[in-house]
């Protein structure tokens, strides 16, 4: 039976995983913790050998459980994060920088440089959000602090660009990522020089762009890097946002419109509109439909597990397990009635923006416990979902709402979560941690994508009630801290730039 390998280049694990391309089962699957650099000044790098040694080693795992069935190896696929770069030598890929992973925050200075060089209508036009991407200011950034690594054969390539050349030597990036660089033009579906010229650099800078489902063959370097043979299939490199939206399609009912979560590391939803859609959001990501016609929009949240391990770390004993936190939400599922929080731990702070840190609790009392701030930060991710797609469900564009990703795990998020999005039907990937990996392979053989869901259960008209009534409070105090971001992130259907 022929095997499909998926694999996964998160921002803290890689994940692979191989599939019966027959039956569409997963047969194998591995991964390996992936521990970033971090500073207080906002560094966050991946040493690349620690990439290689998880590769090598999740694949020596697949290869041991598959046995005799590692012979039938058929094709591979590729996900990764996207916004993350590595500078690296064009010809080689020989790298000359760590990792510098998207939620690294050292270019920031060089963000203003960028905008006051055009007018916010000049990134609407380009990319349909308000900012530029944040790759053009960290070139700034890296051709301030380290001018002699961008001279001669380099390349800025992206997570993705960087494992893909890797294993096929072609450099390919997705749409994903090059709006994250700030180099692409949703409208014409291709690179565009224009931000490039901006900030002096050429366009060849980046990498070329993944034309479609296209598949290159693995390279002799690349089989000796999996233990494989070389010539089999390589397809990608997909953001991980797009595969984790394919296998949404998948897991939901035949025919349906899904609202895929991906809650990692950043919480995203990722949703398909048609071409005649008219609508806006200042931080959103357009890419081309990658299962039929029209734009699928990646909508990141201005939250996430970031924001979630700090809550855990902070207020909880050392230790304890994520089982253990559903413990907390047994004795309530809301925190003490007054008490709201604001996820935004990566925004700048809304009374000294210069700074990072617009989260907020409210409300606390002499009588608050850490459990209660706890839910109160759980509360608060689950109503800034709600905030942010609130247009989306109400609009009809959506029929079904698909959870995967770490968080989804939790009961509390679950039950949270399947109220909030009322009246909108939420199901829960079956094997949502091979979502990434599963839907790598979709322009190897589509049908891999299928896979099962179950059905969350609708909380009580009682529960339902005090959510609304919370949610209510949440908008209030949205309101008075970040009244001047009228948009704040969500998606509205009123125009399209």
């Amino acid at each position: 039976m022929a095997i499909l390998i998926g694999i996964d280049l998160g921002t803290t694990v890689l994940k692979a995983c191989a599939f019966d391309q027959k039956t569409g089962k997963a047969v194998a699957q591995a991964s390996c913790r992936l521990e970033p650099d971090v500073d207080n000044a906002g560094k966050r790098e991946l040493d690349t050998t620690q990439v290689i040694r998880a590769l090598k080693r999740t694949f020596a795992e697949i290869r041991a459980e598959l046995g005799q069935r590692w012979r039938g190896v058929a094709g591979l696929g590729l996900a990764a994060q996207g916004g993350s770069c590595i500078l690296a030598d064009r010809s080689t890929g020989k790298v000359r920088t760590p990792m510098i992973l998207w939620n690294d925050m050292r270019f920031l200075p060089h963000c203003r440089e960028v905008e006051a060089r055009v007018t916010t209508d000049f990134w609407q036009q380009l990319s349909w959000r308000d900012e530029p991407g944040a790759g053009l200011a960290r070139i700034l950034w890296l051709r301030a602090t380290r001018p002699a690594l961008l001279k001669g054969n380099v390349i800025y390539a992206g997570a993705g660009d960087w494992l893909y050349f890797m294993l096929t030597g072609q450099w390919r990036q997705d749409a994903g990522n090059a709006l994250q660089v700030g180099c692409y033009n949703v409208a014409k579906g291709d690179l565009d020089p224009a931000p490039m010229a901006l900030i002096g650099a050429d366009l060849s800078l980046v990498s070329p762009m993944r034309k479609d489902h296209e598949t290159h063959t693995l390279t002799a370097a690349g089989a000796k890097l999996l233990g494989l043979s070389p010539g089999i299939p390589v397809a990608g490199p997909y953001m991980d946002h797009e595969a984790g939206y394919l296998a949404g399609v998948g897991a939901a009912p035949e025919g349906a419109r899904p609202l895929q979560f991906s809650l990692g590391t950043a919480w995203v939803g990722n949703f398909v509109l048609p071409e005649t859609a008219n609508w806006t959001s200042p931080f959103q990501l357009v890419l081309p439909s990658p299962a039929g016609s029209g734009y699928m929009v990646c909508q990141p949240l201005l939250t996430g597990n970031v924001t979630w391990d700090w809550a855990w770390k902070s207020l909880l004993d050392p230790g304890i397990k994520f089982s253990a936190i559903d413990r907390i939400f047994s004795d309530s599922l809301f925190p003490s009635d007054g008490l709201c929080a604001l996820p935004w731990l990566n925004r700048p702070n809304p009374l000294t923006p210069d700074t990072l840190g617009g989260g907020s609790f409210f409300g606390v009392s002499a009588t608050t416990t850490r459990e209660d701030l706890m839910r109160a930060m759980a509360l608060a991710m689950v109503c800034e979902t709600r905030r942010v797609f609130e247009e989306v469900i109400a609009a009809g564009q959506v029929s079904v709402a698909v959870l995967s990703g770490g968080a989804s795990k939790g009961r509390h998020f679950q039950q949270l979560l399947s109220t909030a999005m009322h009246p909108l039907p939420i199901r829960m990937m079956g094997d949502e941690d091979t979502a990434g990996p599963r839907g790598a392979l979709y322009g190897l053989h589509k049908p891999i994508i299928r896979t099962r869901s179950t059905a969350l259960p609708r909380a009580g008209a009682k529960i339902q009630a005090t959510f609304d009534r919370r949610y209510d409070q949440y908008l209030k105090l949205y309101d008075r801290l970040y009244a001047h971001l009228p948009v704040g992130g969500a998606v509205h259907f009123t125009r399209k730039p």
